[in-house]
């Protein structure tokens, strides 16, 4: 199967918005054991079709207070600003021309006004509805994010999905030092949608992350069904990070000193990854990156 063959594989959804329902699962491997599973929903909604989105539901609105909202200032620069025109340049930046193409953002939605967002995914689609770039923007909880920008190269999407990896830059974790490789391996969103990071030092796996979905249309039936069997989405998030971290405390692990936050968005032309095939490393290669 040729890219472009591979590309028709996965067009956009054609919703200005809709959910993604399924189980958050996070594994450590080393060096103790530990592992916790819960159930979220996601929000999946076109950049380019807010106006549209917002009229979806009455208990969904944007930039304005709800049962479930959407506000543009939870992601990007954070100050604001529209996200499409943020995302459009930042795929510019890295070679990709999305001329009437598509933006869509995979995040966590606010739940009575509050989010926490570890994962923010965009996926960039051409005019043609192919797959272009993704831009993965991670969130600690110290107030700190960082956008990798990844264009879509030959050979990483398959029918399988789309492969991709790079060098960890940004400190999330407080046990898990910079030295690390992260393999990104997504099937984007259509009828269903899932993400998977595994997160590997010089000996192997150290952790892995994934997210599988299922869609559901953005309605009131939906989301009120939805913050009744998952309340309080993402307070539990929050929570569950902060409680899960004491647990690998117990267990023996120690935090890691948290260094100065890395440029908030990075390139693979900037960081080209020192693990092109997901082998092992010298740590010290993207120690100090």
């Amino acid at each position: 199967m040729t890219s472009v063959e591979a590309e028709r594989l996965f067009p956009p959804p054609k919703e200005p918005a809709c959910l993604y329902v399924g189980p958050v699962m996070h594994a450590r491997m080393k060096p103790v054991q530990h592992r916790f599973t819960y159930r979220v929903f996601s929000l999946l909604i076109d950049l380019a079709q807010l106006p549209t989105a917002s009229r979806l539901s009455p208990l969904f609105s944007i930039h304005t207070f709800n049962l479930l909202s959407f506000f543009e200032k939870d992601h990007g620069p954070r100050n604001g600003q529209p996200l499409l025109p943020y995302a459009l340049d930042l795929f510019h930046e890295a070679g990709l021309d999305l001329t009437g193409g598509r933006v869509v953002l995979l995040c966590y939605p606010r739940l009575f006004g509050y989010v926490f967002d570890p994962l923010s995914v965009y996926f960039g689609y051409s005019k043609e509805g192919h797959l272009k770039g993704v831009l993965y923007e991670v969130r600690n909880t110290f107030g700190e994010a960082h956008t990798y920008v990844e264009p879509v190269k030959a050979g990483e999407l398959t029918e399988a999905g789309l492969r991709q990896e790079r060098d960890k830059l940004f400190y999330v974790s407080p046990f898990n030092p910079l030295a690390m490789h992260y393999l990104f391996r997504v099937l984007p969103p259509g009828e269903t949608v899932s993400l998977r990071i595994l997160v590997k030092d010089a000996e192997g796996p150290v952790l892995a992350a994934s997210f599988h979905g299922s869609k559901r249309p953005l309605n009131s039936k939906n989301i009120l069904a939805l913050c009744l069997t998952i309340p309080f989405l993402t307070l539990k998030i929050m929570a569950g990070i902060h409680l899960e971290a004491l647990w690998l405390w117990l267990k023996g692990m120690r935090l890691v000193p948290r260094p100065p936050p890395p440029p908030k968005t990075s390139f693979p032309t900037e960081y080209p990854t020192s693990n092109p095939q997901g082998l092992k490393t010298d740590p010290k290669s993207s120690e100090n990156k």
